[in-house]
């Protein structure tokens, strides 16, 4: 992928789209509790709430310290600063895959937009995009929604973007590996074969980080990931 830059709009090249899988939409809920997606009528809980929910008692004290340490409303600033920005930056990458063309004047929307070019500029294995913002749900055990299913270096993969107030050690994104194992085995269950995973991250500075999942470490962390549906299932009880 590439972004081809003009006067007047910015293009992005080298991709095709291929229409390999009828993926449904699933209508998400974020107003009566913690998230979740109407499948078959029935109320799932998201990929974010399973983990949320499950999440090692070691993480919550140090967010609560994080949080004690710069102060509590600061960090609903930076915590809602960095929500904004990641879903602008996500729908500018969402309408130049798809071609529709997006282009926000303000200084928030052009920080965004930039930060979605750096993406972009690191995704030169990506040749083939198979869905955009795709629903995916296992069953009535989880469901979500991914960035891309798309052949990155000639294997099927499932695709996050995110975005980061710094660069991170790999040890802080393993929530972020979860969610790929989540959405990879609903794929598998539901459409077709996934091979490997990506994070492409963007720092607000405009530092671009990778994370990536082979076929065999992907495997590991779905296994992974089944014990934690288990435990959130088990907890509920």
């Amino acid at each position: 992928m590439k972004i081809i830059r003009t006067d007047t709009s910015f293009t992005v090249t080298d991709f095709k789209w291929e229409n390999k899988y009828e993926y449904k939409q699933y209508t998400r809920d974020d107003d009566h509790g913690p998230r979740t997606y109407a499948v078959k009528d029935k109320k799932v809980p998201s990929v974010t709430t399973i983990l949320s929910a499950t999440q090692s008692e070691e993480k919550r004290k140090s967010l609560d310290a994080w949080r004690a340490r710069v102060g509590y409303q600061e960090a609903q600033r930076i915590t809602q600063q960095a929500a904004t920005r990641g879903t602008e930056m996500h729908y500018v990458l969402e309408n130049y895959i798809k071609g529709v063309g997006y282009f926000n004047l303000s200084k928030d929307g052009a920080h965004a937009r930039m930060m979605a070019h750096t993406i972009i500029d690191n995704l030169e294995p990506l040749k083939i995009i198979y869905g955009s913002e795709v629903s995916l749900a296992y069953d009535d055990q989880w469901a979500g929604s991914t960035d891309l299913v798309a052949n990155y270096k000639d294997r099927p993969y499932i695709i996050d973007f995110k975005q980061s107030n710094k660069l991170k050690r790999e040890e802080w994104v393993e929530d972020y590996y979860y969610q790929l194992a989540a959405y990879s085995l609903a794929h598998k269950k539901s459409h077709g074969p996934i091979e490997g995973g990506l994070v492409a991250m963007c720092t607000k500075d405009l530092q671009f980080q990778s994370f990536e999942l082979d076929q065999t470490r992907l495997a590991e962390y779905e296994e992974k990931w089944f014990e934690r549906v288990k435990r959130y299932y088990s907890e509920k009880k």
